[in-house]
């Protein structure tokens, strides 16, 4: 999962759906419905938490999907079709999602979806999109075992399922591109490794100790947290004890604000280390000055600092959002666009027209998706994860979050 807020949003964007005309089709396996004149109108999902201590998050997937659409539509990028967003509220539960996948299914126009935002949610989600043939992108799912299976630390990759697609790489990378950092760049040689038992943050806490491990680094103390939770002042208390140089925690920024806070407050001035589940503004409010001098990994490069990006910041800003695009924005973006493309290169196949095995035919087009996004090369390589494998490590100054270094994973 993780970015930082943005100035506040003002103008207004003129960008209302369009309505292009095709001729299209709807069937049981997925096609779009008339739009009433003659269009057709394709519907692309997302699944986010929209409500609770995610949503900021959540919000700006949301939002950016959004933007994408009606981009789409402003441009004609598909001839004949006009894209329309449906969005689900999943609270970061996995049973949520999957009740979500399940509305999604049903709805036949619905031709991809984007989300979710949490990896423990996209396991619920999974087989419900295979089994229908409904291709699914995350922005945000970084653990490695939705792509390559749970062997996938043993040498045994395996692709679980064909539907499945994510713009954002995975803890295999984060992980230790992060104990790197933290060993090679920082000078940290002994840490505290905390998560909250979930799967995104016990994942990326075990790839970050293994890496950490191997460079040369002690492992000084290790505990599960509550993530329901918001006392941590006995495991604050261990890591003082401790006398780690660092604490790294796999997991979200709702715990871990309140979790730096009160390991300072505890007397140990040592930084807290994350992953992109914690890079939020939501973070700095929760940490609060003591959180300064935290870190936070990211995939990607800062997209503010992207050549690539300036038109989305730009349309994001104009289109008047009142919630920050995030973490995720950018890759939100992408993974819609990654979608829109999709049924592109269906409709042209099809002599103008949606197939009447469009969501399978949208899936196919899916593995061979190249573009140029707002994130950079956007392309998916045989177990469906992206190929751009750049990362960011942030540091909190201030009231908000600084790029301090950029590049890839070295194995």
């Amino acid at each position: 999962m993780r970015q930082r807020s943005l100035i506040a949003i003002t103008a207004a964007l003129a960008a209302g759906a369009l309505t292009l005309t095709a001729c299209g089709s709807r069937d049981d396996d997925g096609g779009g419905s008339d739009s009433g004149d003659g269009g057709t109108t394709v519907v692309i999902g997302v699944d986010a938490p929209l409500t609770g201590d995610l949503s900021a998050l959540g919000l700006g997937i949301k939002n950016s999907v959004d933007l994408a659409a009606k981009t789409a539509n402003k441009e004609k990028t598909v001839e004949g079709i006009t894209f329309k967003v449906e969005s689900l509220d999943d609270q970061a539960q996995p049973s949520a999602g999957q009740q979500n996948a399940t509305k999604f299914v049903a709805n036949k126009d619905v031709l991809g979806v984007v989300g979710p935002l949490n990896s423990s949610v996209a396991e619920s989600m999974q087989k419900v999109f295979d089994d229908a043939k409904l291709v699914e992108v995350s922005p945000a799912n970084t653990n490695p075992a939705l792509t390559q299976g749970t062997e996938w630390n043993g040498g045994t990759k395996a692709r679980p399922y064909k539907s499945y697609f994510r713009t954002a790489t995975t803890d295999a990378i984060q992980g230790p591109f992060a104990a790197q950092y933290v060993y090679n760049d920082a000078k940290k040689k002994s840490v505290y490794v905390i998560d909250d038992k979930k799967t995104y943050g016990a994942g990326l806490a075990a790839t970050f100790t293994d890496e950490f491990k191997k460079l040369g680094g002690k492992v000084v103390g290790t505990e599960h947290i509550d993530p329901d939770t918001k006392d941590f002042s006995a495991v604050a208390t261990k890591v003082k004890t401790s006398k780690a140089d660092v604490v790294y925690y796999g997991g979200e920024y709702p715990q871990a604000g309140p979790l730096s806070k009160q390991i300072k407050a505890a007397g140990a001035k040592v930084p807290l280390v994350g992953g992109d589940g914690i890079y939020s503004a939501d973070f700095i409010k929760l940490a609060g000055a003591s959180g300064k001098g935290d870190l936070a990994t990211s995939v990607g490069a800062p997209v503010e600092e992207l050549p690539s990006a300036k038109e989305f910041v730009a349309n994001y800003k104009a289109a008047g959002y009142k919630e920050a695009y995030e973490a995720y924005g950018g890759y939100s973006y992408d993974s819609a666009w990654a979608i829109i493309e999709s049924v592109k290169k269906v409709v042209e196949d099809n002599d103008g027209k949606l197939p009447d095995d469009a969501r399978a035919k949208v899936t196919e087009a899916m593995q061979n998706v190249s573009f140029d996004g707002v994130t950079g090369k956007v392309s998916f390589d045989e177990f469906g994860d992206a190929t751009n494998k750049q990362l960011t490590v942030y540091s909190v100054e201030g009231t908000d979050w600084k790029s301090v270094k950029s590049g890839t994973f070295k194995d």
